[in-house]
């Protein structure tokens, strides 16, 4: 694809900008995104999933009482360090920052439990147990409908899964 401005050079830049619900479409060549003075990922001042990460975790809610500073225990790193540098200090800050985490991850992957696809290799385990979780859940329904007979199939065959694991 050829650059939309000067037409000579192959467009290396594809930009999609969202205004007022319109959708405008840019593709253009690096030496034409500097004359514009578009935003170039990677260069001062440029655009980077950094950013994007630190505004996120920047992000408070209104009408929000301040909140203390928060810090982890085992490696001394400070919820506003994490928030410049985009990375953790140690394994425990997810647990001392958890607080403040939950709500990012629900808004940005919709939940706090991760619910993707386990590789079929290593995932044996972990793929019995969310089977076992789904079926106490739909037992659980069954026993409130009253409706025993399907509850108890249920669970014999939760059993057998949590056999089929230790053994």
């Amino acid at each position: 694809m050829q650059c939309q401005e000067c037409g000579t050079r192959p467009a290396t830049l594809h930009f999609t900008k969202f205004v007022n619900g319109d959708k405008t479409e840019l593709h253009i060549c690096e030496t034409c995104a500097r004359e514009k003075g578009e935003l170039l990922p990677g260069t001062a001042g440029g655009f980077s999933i950094h950013n994007l990460l630190s505004g996120l975790l920047d992000f408070e809610p209104r009408n929000q009482t301040v909140r203390p500073a928060v810090k982890c225990d085992t490696c001394g790193m400070t919820y506003s360090q994490f928030s410049k540098i985009g990375r953790f200090g140690c394994s425990d800050c997810y647990r001392h920052f958890s607080e403040r985490l939950d709500p990012l991850l629900k808004r940005v992957h919709g939940n706090t439990v991760h619910v993707g696809k386990v590789p079929k290799r290593a995932g044996g385990h972990l793929k019995t147990k969310r089977e076992i979780e789904r079926l106490k859940k739909e037992m659980q329904s069954r026993i409130e409908r009253e409706d025993f007979e399907t509850a108890a199939q249920l669970r014999d065959r939760i059993r057998e899964l949590e056999n089929e694991m230790s053994g």
